[in-house]
């Protein structure tokens, strides 16, 4: 039996209830606000996805009540940051609501293109963001990739049913 909101589909319940067992990983997505501003702005994703190898390509969600929205709608750039199984505290900040998210103890330096680039993180990309679409209560970013490094070493950071987990091995 379904749990239908309406004809068009289930219920927003439903649907966050049936995404707990869809296990992700874990990412930490930033850029600069515009100008005149520019201060770091970043979020913890877990709608991160590989899109195309030629040319490269990703894809995340945003929330459209995200405080980080409005900055990401213009932004030119992103940095994406694949997260160790060590960094779920720096997941839990850049989720939190109203949180100074690059005050310390954040660990993070201006990367490539002025973006900020956090320390420690399994991998490291740079990308040009080719489109936004409008999907529901979010936004879906494409973008290119354009550089990437890989420290590695350590297994990802996992979000399964509303909580940070680690790979068991």
């Amino acid at each position: 039996m379904t749990d239908t909101a309406d004809s068009t589909g289930i219920s927003a319940q439903r649907f966050r209830e049936v995404f707990r067992h869809h296990a992700a990983g874990v990412a930490v997505i930033t850029t600069r606000a515009p100008s005149p501003d520019r201060r770091p702005v970043g979020f913890t994703a877990t709608s991160l996805t590989s899109v195309s190898a030629e040319p490269p390509l990703v894809g995340f969600g945003l929330s459209v009540r995200s405080s980080s929205w409005p900055a990401f709608r213009v932004a030119p750039r992103v940095g994406i940051h694949l997260l160790a199984d060590d960094q779920e505290e720096l997941a839990a900040v850049f989720a939190r609501r109203a949180a100074d998210r690059f005050a310390a103890p954040t660990a993070w330096r201006e990367g490539p293109y002025g973006l900020p680039e956090l320390d420690a993180a399994l991998a490291f990309l740079v990308c040009d963001v080719v489109t936004e679409v409008p999907a529901g209560d979010h936004s879906l970013f494409l973008a290119r990739v354009l550089d990437a490094s890989v420290k590695g070493g350590k297994a990802p950071l996992l979000y399964h049913a509303g909580q940070f987990n680690v790979l068991r091995r």
